[in-house]
């Protein structure tokens, strides 16, 4: 699913943000080591965050049918993970860094979703809308500042992208056996009596005397 998503931010960027332009487009964690190496204009899109979207699970059980409607399987029902992303532009001057970050915030305010003409996989099997976020403010629980503290470079200017991505678990339950016959009733008491019912017709056996019923005398 990671990966997924990786290929189609990859798309998204190069098809509407860069355009013509000789820019790179990596995944790389952007340390100092790191980007005392670029020597050509880069946007970095790293991925340092992932956690379970928890208000959008679902309970309950989905069902698979076959070409004749039929109840085949039943699943659990994929989980959203929110993908976050730091996004920086690397140059030589500031003002190139500056105007590859616009171009990247007008390219991810224009959707609400990732397009789906650049899914892939499993992710465009699964025929669900993938949600993003940009720049908005972070959780409490987390700054910028500290990861970039925890990557140990400088900040710079960056967008934080966040993709919520459906993620199927795997857990499919198999539909019991189809049944192809009518039912069939059997009802009946102990040692034969009462006679055995099947289907509404009753089994030519001959009745048991009622021991209660007085007999007649003869002679």
């Amino acid at each position: 699913m990671i990966q997924e998503v990786d290929s189609a931010l990859q798309a998204l960027i190069q098809r509407e943000a860069i355009g013509a332009r000789d820019v790179e487009v990596v995944f790389d964690a952007p340390t100092k080591d790191w980007s005392s190496r670029r020597n050509a204009p880069t946007i970095d899109v790293y991925l340092y965050d992932i956690r379970e979207d928890l208000r959008r699970r679902e309970r309950g059980l989905l069902n698979e049918y076959d070409d004749d409607q039929r109840i085949t399987a039943r699943h659990l029902p994929p989980r959203y993970f929110k993908l976050s992303y730091l996004v920086t532009a690397w140059t030589q001057r500031p003002e190139d860094e500056h105007r590859l970050l616009s171009g990247l915030l007008s390219c991810f305010l224009r959707h609400d979703a990732l397009p789906t003409d650049l899914l892939t996989g499993p992710l465009a099997e699964l025929g669900l809308s993938v949600p993003v976020s940009i720049a908005l403010p972070p959780p409490e629980d987390r700054s910028f500042a500290d990861v970039w503290s925890a990557l140990g470079g400088e900040l710079k200017p960056s967008l934080d992208l966040v993709i919520c991505a459906p993620t199927p678990t795997g857990r499919v339950y198999e539909a019991a056996t189809l049944v192809d016959q009518p039912p069939r009733v059997s009802m009946g008491g102990t040692d034969g009596w009462p006679p055995r019912e099947e289907a509404g017709r009753t089994a030519n056996k001959p009745q048991r005397p009622n021991p209660r019923r007085p007999r007649k005398r003869t002679g």
